[in-house]
C-alpha cells in the first residue's frame, strides 16, 4: 500500500489517540468524513492498523517495578527454545519480548509490583527454563518516552 502525506498524518493521529472520532480525524487531515472512513478501513484491511487500545498507567495499577532484562540462552535446541517461547511471552510480568542480535538472545521488558515480585519471576519462571544461561537486569529509573 502506497502512503501519501495525508495517510501518514492520519495514521499518526490514530496512533496518538485512537479515540478521536472520524469527524475529528477528517477535519485534522483536511478530508471528508466518508473519505477518511474509507482510508481507515483500507488501513485495517491492509494490516497497517493492528488494533486499538488504551495506554494504561502501570504505576497507578501497582506495577511500580520496571526493568529491561537481557537474557542469554545456553541451549538453542528446539525443545528448550520451544519451552522458552511458550512460557515467557505468556507471563503477565513480560510486557515485551524481543529476539535480538548481540550479546543477549532476548530482551524482555518487565513490569511487576516490586523487587520481590521480580525476584519470584526470576526464581520461579525464568531460571527454571533449561534454555536460560543468564539474565542481566537494567532497572528503569524514569520513562522518558513510551508508546
Amino acid at each position: 500500500m502506497q502512503l501519501d502525506a495525508k495517510d501518514r498524518r492520519l495514521l499518526a493521529l490514530i496512533e496518538r489517540d485512537s479515540r478521536l472520532s472520524n469527524a475529528e480525524l477528517a477535519e485534522q487531515v483536511g478530508m471528508s468524513t466518508s473519505a477518511c472512513w474509507r482510508r481507515i478501513k483500507a488501513f485495517e484491511e491492509a494490516g497497517l492498523i493492528d488494533g486499538y487500545g488504551a495506554r494504561l498507567r502501570p504505576e497507578k495499577l501497582g506495577l511500580g517495578f520496571h526493568a529491561i532484562v537481557h537474557v542469554q540462552l545456553t541451549r538453542h535446541d528446539k525443545p528448550a527454545l520451544k519451552r522458552f517461547i511458550e512460557v515467557i511471552p505468556n507471563r503477565p510480568e513480560v510486557r515485551d519480548c524481543f529476539a535480538t542480535t548481540g550479546a543477549a538472545d532476548y530482551h524482555l521488558r518487565i513490569r511487576c509490583t516490586d523487587i520481590d515480585a521480580y525476584n519470584r519471576f526470576l526464581e520461579d519462571v525464568l531460571f527454571t527454563l533449561p534454555a536460560v544461561r543468564s539474565a542481566q537486569t537494567n532497572v528503569i529509573l524514569r520513562d522518558l518516552k513510551s508508546r
